[in-house]
């Protein structure tokens, strides 16, 4: 039997330098190195997967089939949370809740969809 080991989320975009400046940042983790059209990030935490940003020439679609959630440690964070992914260059694009939950969907730089989620 082989055995997989989650590694990384790659991230197809046109700056890689710039989307990983972002998104080290915002994860306050520290940019790992560039490899060709790569650039990756460190992982949160020993074991966890990392990003990695791959330039590529594609256009970007229109609608992402994918996003990451991220989770504040307490409904009295969101908003300083989201105030710091705006500051760093996000873009708000609407506040979520359902049956008791609370999120802010957000785009990273290129336009990325991300949400900050409230613990």
């Amino acid at each position: 039997m082989v055995a997989l080991r989650w590694d990384a989320v790659t991230i197809d975009c046109s700056d890689p330098d710039r989307l990983a400046g972002f998104w080290a940042e915002l994860l306050r983790v520290e940019v790992r190195g560039r490899w060709e059209q790569y650039v990756g990030l460190e992982p949160v935490a020993p074991g966890m997967p990392r990003l990695v940003f791959q330039q590529v020439d594609d256009a970007r679609p229109t609608k992402t089939t994918l996003h990451l959630d991220l989770h504040v440690t307490g409904p009295e964070l969101l908003g300083a949370a989201v105030a710091r992914a705006v500051a760093l260059g996000a873009t708000e694009v609407r506040g979520n809740e359902q049956d008791g939950q609370t999120w802010q969907t957000l785009a990273d730089p290129e336009g990325n969809l991300f949400c900050l989620v409230s613990d």
